[in-house]
């Protein structure tokens, strides 16, 4: 059940390591704009039109949140199942769609481009999340959830192993960038780009793995664990601050459900406690410090003392 604090700072917000301090904004407490959906994921921040949007998976179909009303609308219905999205750095809406298995661009027209369905001749999984790089090449990760059944897409026998993909912002080539990470989830790069953080689903217990991308930023090397979680713990979707701080979706259990905050040396820092497990997150706002909440039948959102890396 949900109840809205009624004091500040919010006990909901909470400080594991006296560095979280600092972004915790001691009047800003977390707020649910949007509940009903089946299973929320992927938001993303348009600033230029002062709203979000993201996916109810199961329900096919991808809702916007306007800043200004609170107003609560279709944006795109049936979406393909679309799970996680992004922006490209020319603002345009990058979508992973369980149903059609793709990736797409939604130009300005409103028409939508295909960037990759097929890899060496066969279908992908089940594109899930999606960040691209500065060079405008997409990267994204390919599990097999929406083929697992006819929940969040349709029932499928999968032709690829799950892959993490670069689809290069001139050419158009794709390329596996990772092989070895069983059932890659929710993907974002630190502040500079020297690191891609990837949560490892296919994991007991799941974890959150880190790579250092290449000097050609187009591969990436000398993979490691950041994070294992404890055997009820699981990471989703995560994004980077301008701090380097990981702002991680995370579940599940009474008690365990909501964001983790960890720091660049993997200390958790900072939790915020939701009462359904989070899927995933964006920043957003004027100055890109309000974090937005997808978690499973509602949109939450809380101000923050610090704000998101830009493209993520």
């Amino acid at each position: 059940m949900w109840h809205p604090a009624e004091r500040y700072p919010d006990p909901a917000i909470e400080i594991l390591d006296p560095r979280f301090a600092k972004y915790r904004l001691m009047s800003a407490a977390v707020e649910r704009l949007a509940t009903g959906c089946r299973w929320a994921e992927g938001p993303v921040w348009f600033g230029d039109g002062r709203c979000l949007l993201w996916s109810d998976i199961p329900n096919n179909r991808v809702l916007r949140w306007d800043e200004e009303t609170g107003a609560v609308s279709h944006f795109r219905k049936p979406s393909n199942f679309a799970n996680g999205h992004t922006r490209d750095r020319q603002g345009r809406l990058l979508s992973c769609e369980h149903g059609t298995r793709r990736v797409t661009r939604t130009e300005y027209d409103g028409s939508i481009t295909v960037i990759l369905d097929r890899f060496e001749g066969k279908r992908l999984n089940s594109p899930n999340d999606i960040v691209v790089k500065s060079d405008d090449s997409i990267w994204f990760t390919d599990p097999p959830f929406g083929i697992l059944g006819h929940y969040e897409g349709h029932a499928a026998e999968p032709e690829l192993p799950t892959h993490v993909y670069r689809v290069d912002g001139q050419t158009g080539r794709a390329t596996v960038v990772c092989s070895d990470v069983e059932r890659p989830n929710g993907l974002c790069f630190s502040p500079d780009e020297s690191l891609l953080y990837v949560v490892e689903s296919g994991s007991t217990p799941r974890r959150i793995r880190v790579f250092d991308v290449g000097e050609d930023g187009g591969s990436l090397k000398n993979g490691r664990v950041f994070v294992e979680a404890d055997p009820q713990g699981a990471p989703d979707g995560f994004r980077c601050d301008i701090d380097g701080n990981l702002w991680a979706g995370w579940g599940t259990g009474e008690g365990r459900d909501g964001v983790m905050v960890f720091a660049s040396d993997a200390t958790p820092i900072g939790r915020i406690a939701l009462p359904e497990r989070c899927a995933n997150v964006c920043f957003g706002g004027a100055a890109r410090n309000r974090l937005f909440m997808a978690a499973s039948q509602s949109l939450y959102a809380l101000y923050v003392n610090t704000q998101g890396v830009r493209g993520g």
